[in-house]
C-alpha cells in the first residue's frame, strides 16, 4: 500500500503542475489529400503533417475531429518532440490533453536510451512513456538492457521507474528485481524489493539498494546476503565498490566458507577482492567445525571451536607460500639429552622412590603394556663447535702423516693383481676373433625408410625441450584458508580453552600457533610457554606443543595443591579429547604430590629435575611418571611442605579462562558496564520542597562514543520507506 502511494505520487506531481494548462490548437501543416464530413466535422487525410507547440507529428493517413481538437493515425506513424523521436502502428493523440495513445511496435528513441514496446503512453508536457504490458529500454551504448512487465520513463530527469519482472542486463552482471528505479544520466539503479545481482561468479540479494552499472559502486540496505562458490555473507548495510574491489558490511555480519566450515561473526567487516581478503572487527568471532561432540539435553551436538578477538583477518592463499607444521616426532629415550648443556654438578642423591627409564619399562611389559612406536627426530639442530687441545691437534698431524706408510702396502697389492688382469685381457682377445669369423649383417631395413632431415627436425625438438624446464606441478596451485588474530585472543571449546596476545591458523595443518603470552586449559591443567601450537586431526583435538619456558600446573579434584611442571619444550598427545600423554624435554622439572592409594590422603611432595619427564594421564590426573637422563630429586613427607612451595615462573590465573562461548567473543566494540557509584546523602536543608527553576535550561551536546558507526566514516542506514528519495543520485562515498 505504502509503495502504491508514494509511485501515484510520484506521476501525479507532474500533472499537477501542467494539469492547468490548456492545450493548443493542432494545425495541419500540410496533406497530400484531404476529404471532409461537414456534419460530423471530421477530415480524412493523406500523408498528413500534424503540429502543436514544438511537436510534428506525421503518418500514411489520419483521421482529424475539429471540434475535439483530436485526431487518430495510421501506418508510419512519427511523432517529433525536440530530440525526442516515437514511432508506432498507430496513434490517439488528444490535443487538449496533449497526450498520445501509440500501440503496435512502439519505438521511443532520445539521445540517451531507445524503448520499445507494444502499448505506449505518452505526456507531451511532462514527457512521461508508460507501458503496462511489456517493455524494453536499451541505452544508446547497448552498455545496458532493461526489461519489465509494467515501465514509466521520465524524458526530462532521465529516470525509469519499473515494476514486475524487472531483468537489467549490464557487460558486469544481471539484475532481477520487483521494483526498481534507474537513472540514464548518472547510471545508478535503485531497488525496492527483492532483487538478486548476478555477477560472473558471485550473486547479491538484497530487498532495498543502490546499484551504480558503470562504476559498479553499490549500496544494500535489507536482508543481505552475498554468495560466491562455497563462500556467502550477511549483514545489516552492504557496501561495495567494484571497480577497486573492496567491500564493507555492517551490523549482525556473518562470512560462512562451506569448503572448510569456517564461520565469523563481528558487527563491522571489511572485503578486498585483490586477495581475497576479509578483515573483521568489533564482537568479532570465528566458529571452526570440530570433529568432537558434546550432549546437551540427550541430544548429540557438534562441539564447535570459537575463536574470538579484537581483530579477525581470514584470506584464502596459496598452499605453498605456508610453512607448515609437519607431523611431531619424538625424539627416543636414549636420545634425550645429546644436544643440551652438561648439567651443573647435583649434590643430592636420588631417592630410591624414583625409578629409572629401564626399569619402568620392564614394569610395563609385564603388565601387557607396549612402548608407542615414535619416530626419531632427525637431527637439525646445529652442533657446537668443539674446542681442540693443542696435544690433541699435534696427535691428529701424527696420524695423518702416518697414513702414508701403508701406500706402500697398496702398492704391493696392485702388482699382485696384475697378473690377473693379464690373464683376462687373453680371454676378450679370444671372443673378438670369434666374432670377425661371423657373416656381417645388413642394415635394419626400417632405418631406410627414416628421412634425412628427420636427424634435424628431432635435434630442434630437443632444444626446444631444453628451453623449457620448467615442470608443472599441482600441488603448486593448491589453495587454503588463514586466520589471523590480533589483541585479546580467546579460545573457547569444551574440552580446551585458550588465551594469547595473537594467532594463526590454517586450514592445510589444523594448528593453532598462539603467540604473545599464550595460556592454555584444559579441564585441571593449565599451560603457558612462549609460543603454544595446538594441532587438529580429522577436526579433533590431536597434540599440544609449548615452546621455552614451558610450564604446565594441575590441581587434583577438592585440593588447593599444584603440580608443576617445567622444562624448555613440552609436547602433550589427546585422545578422545582428553590430555593422554605429556613430554617435558629440557631440564625438566616438576613438584607432584602423591596420594595414598586406599585412603587418598596426600603422603608426601616428590620433586624431581632430568632431562626428560615423562606423564601418563588417566580421567584428567597423573597416573604415571618416568624420569630419563641425569636424574635428581627429593621426597619430603606432607608435613614439612610449606603451602607457598612453587617453581620458579609458577603462575596460576584461572580467573582469565574463558567460561563461556559469550566470553570468546572480541572484547572491541562491547559496551562496558559502568562503575557503581554510591549515592549520596542529600544535604538537610530548612526547606521542606526543592526550589524548580522556572528559567532556561541549556541541554549539552550529544557526543557520539568512541565505537559509534558514525566515526568509522559510515552512512547510516536507510528508511525502510519505499520513496524514490531514499537514496541518493550521486555516487556512494566510502
Amino acid at each position: 500500500m505504502q509503495k502504491t502511494f508514494v509511485f501515484l505520487l510520484f506521476l501525479i506531481c507532474p500533472l499537477l503542475i501542467f494539469g492547468q494548462q490548456k492545450g493548443s490548437i493542432i494545425k495541419i501543416v500540410s496533406s497530400t489529400r484531404i476529404t471532409g464530413d461537414t456534419k460530423k466535422k471530421v477530415s480524412y487525410l493523406r500523408n498528413p503533417v500534424f503540429q502543436q507547440d514544438n511537436a510534428t507529428l506525421t503518418c500514411d493517413s489520419a483521421v482529424f475531429y475539429t471540434e475535439r481538437n483530436y485526431f487518430e493515425a495510421y501506418r508510419n506513424v512519427h511523432i517529433n518532440q525536440l530530440t525526442t523521436d516515437i514511432y508506432s502502428d498507430e496513434l490517439q493523440y488528444d490535443g487538449n490533453k496533449k497526450h498520445a495513445h501509440l500501440t503496435g511496435n512502439v519505438r521511443m528513441v532520445d539521445p540517451k536510451t531507445i524503448l520499445t514496446t507494444n502499448v505506449l503512453d505518452y505526456d507531451m508536457v511532462a514527457k512521461i512513456g508508460t507501458y503496462t504490458n511489456g517493455g524494453k529500454i536499451v541505452t544508446q551504448d547497448q552498455s545496458v538492457t532493461l526489461t519489465s512487465k509494467n515501465g514509466y520513463y521520465f524524458n526530462n530527469s532521465s529516470d525509469a521507474y519499473f515494476r514486475y519482472n524487472v531483468v537489467v542486463v549490464t557487460p558486469q552482471s544481471t539484475i532481477k528485481s520487483d521494483t526498481m528505479r534507474y537513472n540514464v544520466d548518472t547510471k545508478w539503479t535503485y531497488f525496492y524489493g527483492p532483487t538478486n545481482i548476478k555477477g560472473k561468479d558471485d550473486n547479491l540479494y538484497t530487498e532495498n539498494g543502490a546499484y551504480n552499472t558503470l562504476s559498479e559502486d553499490a549500496y544494500f540496505g535489507k536482508k543481505n546476503l552475498y554468495t560466491q562458490d562455497t563462500k556467502s555473507l550477511k549483514g545489516d548495510s552492504l557496501y561495495y565498490y567494484g571497480k577497486i574491489g573492496y567491500g564493507k558490511a555492517v551490523k549482525n555480519i556473518v562470512f560462512t566458507d562451506k569448503k572448510d566450515g569456517t564461520k565469523m561473526f563481528g558487527d563491522l567487516g571489511f572485503y578486498y577482492k585483490i586477495d581475497q581478503r576479509t578483515l573483521v572487527t568489533k564482537n568479532a568471532y570465528v566458529d571452526l567445525i570440530s570433529g568432537d561432540s558434546v550432549t546437551v539435553n540427550n541430544k548429540k551436538r557438534p562441539d564447535t571451536l570459537r575463536l574470538g578477538a579484537d581483530t579477525l583477518e581470514t584470506q584464502i592463499t596459496l598452499q605453498k607460500t605456508l610453512k607448515l607444521i609437519p607431523k611431531i616426532s619424538i625424539k627416543a629415550d636414549n636420545e634425550v639429552g645429546e644436544d643440551e648443556e652438561e648439567a651443573p654438578a647435583r649434590t643430592k642423591k636420588t631417592p630410591a622412590v624414583i625409578r629409572s627409564a629401564d626399569t619402568k619399562i620392564k614394569k610395563a611389559a609385564v603388565k601387557g603394556g607396549k612402548e608407542p612406536k615414535r619416530k626419531r627426530d632427525e637431527k637439525s639442530q646445529e652442533q657446537p663447535a668443539l674446542n681442540i687441545p693443542d696435544n690433541l691437534k699435534d696427535s691428529i698431524k701424527t696420524k695423518i702423516d702416518s697414513a702414508g706408510v701403508n701406500m706402500v702396502k697398496v702398492d704391493s697389492l696392485l702388482k699382485n693383481s696384475s697378473k690377473g688382469i693379464d690373464s683376462l685381457k687373453k680371454k676378450v682377445a679370444s671372443v673378438s676373433n670369434i666374432q670377425n669369423k661371423l657373416p656381417k649383417l645388413s642394415p635394419d631395413s626400417i632405418l631406410k625408410k627414416i628421412p634425412k632431415n628427420s636427424k634435424d627436425s628431432l635435434s630442434k625438438q630437443i632444444k626446444n625441450a631444453k628451453r623449457d624446464t620448467t615442470v608443472f606441478n599441482p600441488a603448486d596451485t593448491v589453495t587454503t584458508r588463514i586466520i589471523r588474530a590480533y589483541h585479546n585472543v580467546k579460545i573457547f571449546k569444551s574440552n580446551i580453552q585458550a588465551k594469547t596476545d595473537s594467532l594463526f591458523y590454517t586450514s592445510a595443518d589444523s594448528t593453532l600457533r598462539c603467540y604473545g603470552n599464550p595460556i592454555i586449559w584444559s579441564e585441571g591443567s593449565q599451560v603457558v610457554g612462549d609460543t603454544i601450537y595446538v594441532q587438529f586431526k580429522k577436526n579433533k583435538l590431536n597434540n599440544l606443543q609449548a615452546f621455552k619456558n614451558a610450564f604446565l600446573v594441575s590441581t587434583p579434584k577438592d585440593s588447593l595443591r599444584f603440580n608443576q611442571i617445567k622444562g624448555r619444550y613440552m609436547t602433550g598427545f589427546f585422545s578422545e579429547g582428553k590430555l593422554k600423554n605429556l613430554y617435558v624435554d629440557g631440564n625438566a622439572e616438576s613438584i607432584y604430590y602423591t596420594q595414598d592409594d586406599s585412603t587418598k590422603v596426600y603422603k608426601e611432595m616428590n620433586q624431581t629435575l632430568s632431562s626428560r619427564i615423562k606423564f601418563t594421564f588417566k580421567n584428567n590426573d597423573i597416573d604415571d611418571i618416568v624420569y630419563i637422563n641425569s636424574i635428581e630429586g627429593a621426597l619430603n613427607p606432607e608435613n614439612k611442605v610449606s603451602k607457598d612451595n612453587v617453581l620458579k615462573g609458577f603462575s596460576w590465573k584461572p580467573k582469565e579462562r574463558p567460561k563461556s562461548k559469550k566470553e570468546a567473543i572480541g572484547s572491541s566494540g562491547l559496551k562496558k558496564p559502568k562503575p557503581k557509584v554510591p549515592a549520596k546523602t542529600p544535604a538537610k536543608t530548612l526547606a521542606t520542597k526543592s526550589a524548580v527553576s522556572k528559567g532556561p535550561t541549556t541541554a549539552k551536546p550529544v557526543i557520539p562514543k568512541a565505537d559509534s558507526v558514525a566515526n568509522f566514516g559510515i552512512k547510516p542506514i536507510f528508511p525502510k520507506k519505499d520513496s524514490t528519495m531514499v537514496v541518493p543520485k550521486g555516487s556512494i562515498k566510502p
